[in-house]
């Protein structure tokens, strides 16, 4: 069978997302994406990130967590990227599509959250720990997640850049909360957003072993 590409629609309660599928042959896992602040499903690093989890047979979904006028009011009021609760409960429906309809089949379910979306994917795992087998967080804000990191009980990797020192703090912090199921890895060089040579590689390969381990079947 040949890797599948292809646009769908997830229904979460009365509201329409609309998700980008990308399917290896027989894929090992699928990891979801939650995008950060101001961005979208097409976000050029994720889709960067989720290349390489494809090219390690890891199926992807990116997925938008607002509908299009949501977003239209958060390019306003900049309100909506911060509603963590809104953002991972629409994560979790994601997830919970996946392991219902099983698009990629009956495979392991991983998250990958950037900024915000970090926060989204920890408060999300911790309501979905019988099916969310990995988190991996890129340049995240872990921190915004607040109580839910002491219910976390999934295998989670927080990757921060060497100069992003306010970022290394937060996440230094959430660590603490998040106790033994986590790891933070810096990648030295890299700003926020890991535009530096080679830095958003590193995380790619990072999180491709570490979904690959943890989603590994």
């Amino acid at each position: 069978m040949d890797d599948q590409q292809r646009t769908v629609t997830v229904p979460i309660g009365d509201v329409q997302l609309p998700a980008d599928l990308m399917l290896p042959a027989q894929p090992d896992g699928v990891v979801l994406f939650a995008h950060g602040s101001g961005s979208s499903r097409h976000s050029p690093r994720n889709v960067a990130v989720a290349k390489t989890l494809n090219d390690r047979g890891l199926g992807t979904v990116l997925a938008d967590l607002l509908t299009p006028v949501e977003d239209e009011l958060d390019a306003r009021t900049a309100d909506l990227r911060f509603d963590i609760g809104l953002l991972a409960s629409r994560l979790a429906g994601i997830v919970d599509w996946l392991a219902t309809e099983r698009p990629a089949g009956d495979v392991p379910i991983g998250l990958f959250g950037a900024s915000t979306g970090a926060a989204a994917a920890l408060v999300a795992a911790s309501s979905r720990a019988d099916r969310v087998t990995a988190v991996v967080s890129r340049g995240g804000r872990p921190d915004l997640a607040e109580d839910a990191l002491t219910q976390v009980r999934t295998p989670t990797l927080l990757l921060v850049g060497g100069l992003d020192e306010e970022v290394i703090a937060l996440n230094e912090q959430a660590l603490a909360e998040l106790g033994e199921v986590a790891e933070m890895r810096v990648i030295p060089g890299a700003t926020h957003l890991f535009e530096e040579p080679g830095t958003l590689e590193q995380v790619a390969d990072q999180a491709g072993t570490w979904f690959a381990t943890h989603l590994g079947r």
